[in-house]
Parts: structure tokens; sequence; C-alpha cells
């Protein structure tokens, strides 16, 4: 089975009082246990992530 890419675009900037990155919108956390997470893990954490860029986008915040 082919592992999923990770969703880091190298921009790491972590902001905000949650701490998620501008580029990818993890948490420093989460990006260090991503190479260790099951697939259904990074399944749901991808969701997650599109939510909270979503949140950052209509906040005003980006990269």
């Amino acid at each position: 089975m082919k592992r999923k890419k990770s969703p880091c675009i190298d921009v790491c900037k972590y902001t905000g009082p949650k701490g998620w990155c501008l580029g990818c919108g993890r948490t420093q956390q989460e990006s260090q246990q991503w190479k260790a997470m099951k697939p259904y893990a990074r399944n749901a954490l991808e969701k997650e992530l599109k939510r909270r860029m979503s949140k950052m986008a209509a906040a005003g915040i980006e990269h």
C-alpha cells in the first residue's frame, strides 16, 4: 500500500490561538506525528485540515 504524501507545502508558520500552520493547517505536534499515523487517522486529519484552512481563509489569515 502506498503512503499518502504529507500535506506540507513548506510554509511552516504556526499562528493563532490554536497554533495551526498557515501552509497546511496542522499543529506542530500533528506534523511531527504524521509519519507514524495510521491511514484512518491521516484521513480523518486531512478532512479536519480542510475545515481549518477554510476557517483561516474566512478569518483573513493566509500565507
